[in-house]
């Protein structure tokens, strides 16, 4: 067993091991963005460097792999998504990008947290959180939305045309008819 799995991972380009889908089901998006939520939640009732430490590898191994080394990305994605009706797909670049500044929100809190600017690390925390909510309750990526004004700049090339979109009126016809637009 144990040789043919050796065998498998040889086998395995990089690629394989890391790399985004090029889609995602927004429902599971939306469904790791509450449990970012919670994970902010629990570290400001805490103050415990251990949800700070899970915060930032968790939005790591989503930018390296998706979700198959998150925790959160795997239950998003196996178990909360599937139960929620049918899949709601979107490119995954933006959600790509949007874990990048999570990635980055989380690394910078953790190290103000580790250098005692435990006030300045936990309103930046709040920030995280307030983006992670809006995702989640809302609906609204500010990370895909960062996006498409740099993909809409030339900053950010080559990608899919619905990306750069999300100012037109047929975007905003798109967003009124999904079944998360507000009500």
């Amino acid at each position: 067993m144990l040789t043919k799995l050796i065998g498998i991972m040889v086998f395995m380009t990089t690629t394989q091991i890391f790399g985004f889908p090029e889609t995602v089901n927004e429902k599971a998006a939306r469904t790791v963005a509450a449990g970012v939520v919670t994970l902010v939640l629990f570290a400001e009732m805490t103050h415990s460097v251990l949800f700070l430490l899970i915060l930032l590898y968790g939005f790591v191994a989503r930018v390296a792999a998706g979700p198959r080394f998150s925790p959160l990305g795997r239950f998003a994605t196996r178990i909360v998504a599937p139960r929620l009706g049918a899949e709601k797909i979107v490119s995954g670049k933006p959600k790509r990008f949007a874990q990048g500044i999570g990635s980055v929100f989380s690394l910078v809190t953790l190290i103000l947290y580790l250098v005692g600017a435990h006030a300045v690390a936990f309103d930046l925390l709040w920030i995280l959180g307030a983006f992670a909510l809006a995702e989640s309750a809302l609906a609204i990526c500010v990370g895909c939305k960062i996006f498409a004004i740099l993909q809409r700049l030339g900053v950010v090339s080559d990608l899919c045309e619905e990306c750069g979109d999300i100012f037109s009126a047929k975007a905003a016809k798109r967003r009124a008819s999904s079944q998360y637009a507000p009500r």
